[in-house]
């Protein structure tokens, strides 16, 4: 009787993800999205979920909240090997989507993905990310930094912020 799957572990490693790169990132990160937290931030760096308590004086707030990218300007910043620009431009357009609603952006989340992670580069693209956020008195409450061999070709990324 044959088997119809490999006998190839079922890890990260086997799928092209690098954890030690993935931990590099995440040393890299921590103190920029620190810098961000403003007093409504709650919950700890690298949770699986972004925490806000509403400020104290709001009646009835009403949240509002975007989600957004920044297109083919990402191309422009892989070939100027310059990534922070790119993060601070996407905070800038979630949060004027919110300004224009009338409503202050309390809180930001990000997206990064990649084919093969560069912690560099995603140092680059989420200082940029906190400086937009402090700019903006929002808080980077969560993200997600994904590496999907096969999915992006190296060194193209994707990026998206709520």
């Amino acid at each position: 009787m044959s088997h119809s799957h490999s006998d190839a572990p079922l890890d990260y490693r086997s799928a092209g993800v690098d954890i030690e790169a993935a931990d590099d990132a995440k040393h890299r990160l921590a103190k920029l999205v620190q810098s961000t937290m403003t007093s409504g931030a709650r919950g700890a760096f690298g949770g699986f979920g972004g925490m806000f308590r509403v400020p104290e004086g709001y009646r009835a707030p009403l949240l509002v909240a975007s989600a957004d990218g920044v297109g083919t300007k990402i191309k422009i910043a892989i070939e100027a090997g310059r990534h922070d620009t790119i993060g601070h431009c996407l905070v800038n357009h979630c949060t004027n989507d919110i300004l224009v609603q009338g409503a202050i952006p309390l809180y930001f989340l990000d997206y990064v993905a990649f084919g093969k992670l560069e912690p560099p580069v995603v140092e680059g693209v989420v200082a940029g990310v906190a400086a937009g956020c402090r700019e903006n008195a929002c808080a980077l409450i969560g993200g997600e930094t994904a590496e999907m061999p096969g999915v992006y070709t190296p060194p193209d990324y994707d990026l998206a912020g709520f």
